[in-house]
């Protein structure tokens, strides 16, 4: 599948980035790709307002089963902020206590369908922060991955705030001490992707993926990434008495006695997401 075709799409474009981000619900996929090939899909405010609306507006859409993040081309996923003069990257107004960054990682956090960022190139910078806030992520073995925002003078700080809880602690120092990028075999073997693919098998993998996220139980995922995000900063004891009650309340939802049901009878389920 190509990131750029529309196929049997549904595509919108948000109506204050234009073109910037193309929005397009491939069946039961939302499909989020930043389109500024030119600027090997440099992200400046509008970009990453448009991605995070994009995330919010799913969560509503009962036919959703999951959301790909990409970019267009086959150089570059996202290679960081813009930096040209009028970009405008780094104009912050302090009298706003978030980012347009910070916004959407907030906006990936709390989403109840699963991520997949689809990696076709050069993950660097706040690449790496779009990368981070996925659940899953594939990537082609063209790619470099990287924080080389010491080379400028800056630190990527709020991609600190998720990516070093995801990799080793010296390899993060590493990486964002030294500047220096990573071979996307080097980021597969420190586990910041799940599979590393050709670039023409890329899509193909992709699709492989979705295809084992959108025939599972909505209710449980949702409920699942609830409770994984509520845990991750409890205790043992906080943690395993929080689960105990989700289990019990998961087991009266519908697609738990739907699911249980079709197991006993030898056949598909049949969702209905409550």
């Amino acid at each position: 599948m190509n990131a750029n075709a529309t196929g049997n799409s549904n595509t919108t474009h948000d109506s204050q980035a234009g073109d910037l981000v193309l929005i397009e619900d491939r069946g039961a996929v939302r499909w989020l790709t930043i389109n500024r090939e030119n600027v090997r899909n440099a992200l400046n405010d509008d970009v990453l307002n448009a991605l995070a609306q994009g995330i919010v507006g799913t969560q509503s859409m009962d036919g959703l089963r999951a959301i790909v993040v990409t970019g267009a081309g086959d150089r570059a996923f996202c290679a960081g902020g813009d930096l040209k003069p009028d970009s405008r990257t780094f104009g912050f107004d302090p009298s706003i206590p978030t980012t347009s960054l910070g916004r959407l990682l907030r906006a990936a956090h709390a989403s109840n369908l699963p991520l997949v960022a689809r990696v076709n190139g050069h993950c660097l910078a706040g690449g790496m922060s779009l990368l981070a806030m996925c659940d899953m992520a594939i990537a082609s073995n063209a790619g470099l991955f990287g924080l080389p925002e010491v080379k400028i003078g800056m630190f990527p700080m709020q991609v600190s705030a998720i990516l070093q809880n995801m990799i080793s602690p010296r390899k993060f120092a590493e990486l964002s001490l030294t500047g220096e990028p990573i071979s996307a075999q080097e980021a597969l073997d420190i586990g910041l992707v799940n599979y590393v693919t050709s670039p023409d098998e890329l899509d193909d993998k992709v699709e492989w993926l979705l295809s084992r996220l959108v025939d599972k139980s909505p209710t449980a995922i949702r409920r699942g990434k609830h409770a994984l995000r509520a845990t991750r900063s409890m205790t043992f004891e906080q943690a395993i008495s929080f689960m105990e009650n989700q289990l019990a309340t998961l087991s009266q939802t519908e697609d738990s006695k739907e699911g249980i049901a079709a197991f006993n009878e030898k056949r598909s389920p049949s969702w209905t997401g409550r």
